[in-house]
């Protein structure tokens, strides 16, 4: 035994009384991780063996099988450490390679790093998934223990790996039916994103504890006594809704504490399914049920295997709460998932038949594949792992999950690309809908489709559809069906983008200039990348940063900036107190221009104006000439600098356009509350055709802090369109 206690011989007495464990392996594993990791510490000072040594009591826990806990303790030798993939295999065997590669090739999905890095990473997790799920349960493992320790590192890297953990662990924990991880993982992930909001309802539980504790006990107690004249070795348990349920209600969701008819819940787990419907009867009979609050998952599975009976009532005191009615083999699947399969069937026999319930990895991995660019792939993977989803029905009675907020496109795509795009209309429950109606739970849906020359998609589905499938599809159909038109419209694109960005050639060089383009992109005939612009393959304002710099670097003409011949180059001023450096003049009254808001970082040029002091305007600004020494009055147009040394606040304004889906703008303004950005004022309203726009006005200090705003903001659900406005 090591100098310290690393845990691992307290578990380990655990596994030499399962006969199902080979246990001298797993020590062997245990001493080799120990070796390799002898050297390394962790953030909290900790010897590095204690991390993987956790991760596998964990696994052990959920009573994952020998190769599943072999892996976990060896999981990070051969990323950290000289060991190789070979030396494994030798000592453990091919099972236990095939599972430390796909944890060490998952890398870091940092959400703070390039969407290309993200995007590759994430894909690797999935292919990794793909070959052997007990990959990802292990990951799991490893990021809860993780969570559990984030403590120790910095605020920054606090925030960046629990949202990181929201946006993609969970839901795939969720996905995978393992409860225990999935609520877990969300509580820890709100705890450090919004702290205050955790301790908020942290306390009002704490406040409700004991009345609840009492009001379940007396709850269980009468359904005890009845349920034990009708129904034998019934099991009756309780529990209170985890924090993030309730954070995502009355945060997100904007519910008040009260409006949270879940927060107590009784679980029944009774021998046999009869004996749950029985159940229900008698609950149903006992207390008033909540009209639409029931749920029959038995008939209707999850598509994660969960299954159970749902219902919300109210006390005899008005108190509403959940009552969960199950049999002992869905508890099984509803607490541990597909990880069930090892758990009660250790060894290969717990790895049968699993591809119905993993369906959904082979989906993600198709979306990526057909993903226009890593950042769609990334945001389409975001959205397909929704936690939340609806359930409907087939005109056949077949049952479609797909997430929530999908529109009857969406369902259209998800039965079969042909479908798609065939669609002309659909009917939900016998009535003819919209074709942007969002989709709800329990409805039955039917697709109206025409085999009509001309028929097909419309470029305006895009902005409509949730799901990644069913834009890759329709991008899909626009690839192939209308080529010319694609690639008109693709030129078009371009030529009002580089105009709107002031990008000035020639006609040779823009010909040159924009095959480079098309070759960054990794096109070799520059139609091919007009039209992948044309079907939405491509979208091209993303690109404009990027091809700005070039422009900037190797294309636009170096002159000088003309200056009035009656104004003489003088030494530079002390700048104002708004960081604006003038020639010549000190003391001087500076204004920002509200036509153009020009920030520091931005070329700009004073205007000398009758009683206002000087106004600095953007170079580019559409007041001033293009040559000042033949333009109007040249004699009042001077030369102004930014200070490099002075940082200054400014305001900006920008017009946010996206699709007027419930929660948009709450999302626009908790993102920049999440990057720091101060908002001076915000107003939304309704456009054309289903869209909206928001106006807000915020606090920035440079143009580069500006375009990252933009560049997060773009990245919502929804939104398609953003520009700089002016301050009126």
């Amino acid at each position: 035994m090591s100098e310290y206690n690393d845990g691992f011989y307290d578990f380990f007495e655990k596994v030499k009384q399962n006969p199902q464990y080979d246990y001298k392996k797993i020590e062997r594993a245990y001493n080799l991780a120990r070796e390799a990791h002898k050297d390394q510490k962790r953030r909290s000072g900790e010897p590095y063996i204690m991390h993987p040594v956790a991760v596998a009591e964990i696994l052990f826990k959920f009573g994952m099988d020998n190769e599943c806990i072999i892996s976990a303790l060896l999981h990070d030798v051969v990323e950290d450490t000289e060991y190789t993939l070979d030396y494994i295999r030798e000592q453990f065997g091919p099972d236990v390679e095939l599972l430390v590669d796909g944890v060490t090739k998952l890398g870091k999905i940092s959400l703070s790093t390039r969407e290309e890095v993200q995007a590759e990473n994430i894909r690797k997790m999935f292919m990794a998934m793909n070959k052997d799920v007990r990959v990802i349960i292990i990951k799991l493992a490893d990021r809860l223990h993780n969570m559990r320790t984030l403590q120790h590192m910095p605020e920054y890297k606090q925030r960046e790996k629990s949202l990181e953990t929201l946006e993609i662990y969970a839901p795939i924990a969720h996905r995978l039916g393992i409860r225990a991880f999935k609520e877990e993982l969300e509580d820890l992930a709100v705890y450090y994103l919004d702290p205050i909001a955790y301790k908020e309802i942290e306390n009002s539980l704490s406040m409700k504890n004991e009345e609840g504790l009492k009001f379940l006990n007396d709850i269980k107690a009468q359904i005890g006594e009845r349920l034990s004249t009708v129904i034998e070795n019934a099991n009756i348990t309780s529990r209170v809704k985890s924090v993030h349920g309730i954070f995502r209600k009355v945060y997100i969701k904007g519910k008040s504490f009260e409006e949270i008819y879940d927060i107590y819940a009784v679980r029944i787990i009774v021998d046999s399914m009869i004996d749950c419907y029985n159940a229900l009867g008698i609950v149903h009979d006992m207390f008033k049920p909540i009209p639409g609050r029931f749920k029959d998952y038995i008939s209707t599975p999850k598509p994660n295997m969960y299954q159970s009976l749902h219902t919300t009532v109210l006390s005899s005191t008005g108190v509403p709460f959940e009552i969960q009615i199950r049999t002992w083999d869905m508890h099984k699947t509803a607490e541990f998932g597909i990880a069930a399969h090892w758990k009660y069937k250790i060894g290969k026999g717990g790895k049968d038949n699993l591809d119905a319930g993993l369906s959904w990895i082979h989906q993600i991995l198709e979306t990526g594949e057909e993903s226009s660019s890593p950042e769609d792939m990334v945001q389409n993977i975001k959205g397909d792992l929704s936690v939340e989803e609806v359930y409907v029905f087939t005109p056949k009675g077949d049952v479609k999950s797909l997430p929530t907020g999908s529109t009857v496109i969406d369902f259209a795509y998800a039965i079969h690309s042909a479908v798609g795009n065939k669609m002309i209309g659909a009917k939900v429950d016998g009535r003819i809908v919209t074709l942007d109606y969002k989709i709800k739970t329990g409805e039955r849906i039917e697709i109206l489709t025409s085999n009509q020359q001309g028929k097909g998609p419309s470029r305006d589905w895009l902005q409509i559809v949730k799901t990644g499938e069913a834009r890759n599809k329709i991008r899909s159909w626009f690839k192939k069906e209308k080529r010319e038109e694609n690639i008109e419209e693709g030129k078009a694109v371009v030529e009002k983008e580089l105009r709107r960005n002031f990008i000035r050639l020639t006609s040779e060089q823009y010909d040159d200039f924009v095959k480079k383009i098309a070759e960054r992109q990794h096109y070799a005939k520059v139609d091919e990348f007009y039209a992948a612009i044309g079907y939405g393959g491509i979208q091209f304002n993303r690109l404009m940063p990027g091809i700005k710099d070039e422009y900037n670097r190797n294309w636009k003409e170096e002159k000088e900036p003309e200056k009035p011949q009656n104004i003489v180059d003088k030494p530079r001023s002390r700048p104002s107190g708004n960081g604006v450096i003038v020639e010549g003049i000190d003391n001087c009254l500076i204004n920002m221009a509200k036509c153009c808001c020009p920030l520091p970082g931005e070329e700009i040029v004073g205007f000398i104006t009758r009683g206002h002091g000087l106004s600095i305007h953007k170079r580019n600004c559409v007041n001033v000439p293009e040559d000042l020494k033949h333009g109007a009055e040249p004699e009042r147009w001077i030369n102004a600098y930014w200070d490099e040394n002075v940082k200054v606040e400014s305001k900006s304004t920008l017009a946010v356009y996206a699709i007027d889906r419930d929660g948009v703008v709450l999302d626009i303004t908790s993102t920049l509350m999440k990057l720091h950005v101060k908002i001076h004022s915000i107003n939304a309203r309704p456009i054309n055709d289903g869209n909206c726009l928001t106006t807000l006005t915020v606090a920035v200090n440079s143009k580069e802090h500006l375009d990252n705003i933009v560049k997060i903001i773009r990245k919502i659900d929804g939104v398609y369109h953003i520009e700089r406005s002016v301050i009126r």
